[in-house]
């Protein structure tokens, strides 16, 4: 018996959104958001993915709200996360913790921080100084001690988060 394509016949709230986040290159490209990425180029570029691909999921976020396309400068669009689009970020740093603990023997590779006090940020996502839980726009996200050196990558989404930076604040190209 072959496999359903889609989650549409089960009535599971974690199905419904492995629906809108589950393909191949979704939560990258959420991820990149989050780190300022707003330009297709840019996605296209840092993520090493085909134009098809990230076009076809673009849309797709689109639609579901995850994301908004609004006008740029210089004429071209720009793709930012929503108010849903930025509900995934306890999932995405839930991923990125849980990552850190089983595959980055060296240490996590990007450290997360209270823009407000320098509180290191848990995986359960509160501040390790204040205990608040610290929402995506209040956190700062630097390089760490898993983070190999000899991996650099020279496009300008590599270069902007090779140092510390705050997320959701825009790329400057």
């Amino acid at each position: 018996m072959a496999l359903p394509s889609d989650y549409n016949h089960q009535s599971c709230s974690l199905a419904r959104s492995l629906e809108i986040v589950g393909e191949r290159w979704t939560l990258l490209i959420v991820r990149d958001a989050f780190y300022g990425v707003r330009r297709f180029g840019d996605f296209a570029v840092h993520l090493d993915i085909p134009r098809a691909v990230l076009t076809n999921r673009l849309k797709a976020l689109v639609a579901e709200g995850v994301m908004d396309k609004v006008p740029g400068s210089g004429g071209h669009d720009e793709y930012v996360l929503s108010a849903k689009g930025v509900k995934l970020w306890p999932a995405l740093r839930s991923l990125m913790s849980w990552g850190d603990e089983f595959y980055a023997p060296d240490g996590p590779r990007r450290v997360l921080s209270h823009a407000t006090d320098d509180g290191r940020i848990g995986p359960d996502g509160h501040c390790e100084l204040c205990g608040a839980e610290v929402a995506a726009a209040d956190t700062v996200i630097a390089p760490g001690p898993g983070l190999d050196p000899r991996r650099r990558r020279d496009d300008k989404v590599s270069v902007a988060i090779r140092g510390e930076r705050r997320l959701l604040e825009p790329l400057l190209t």
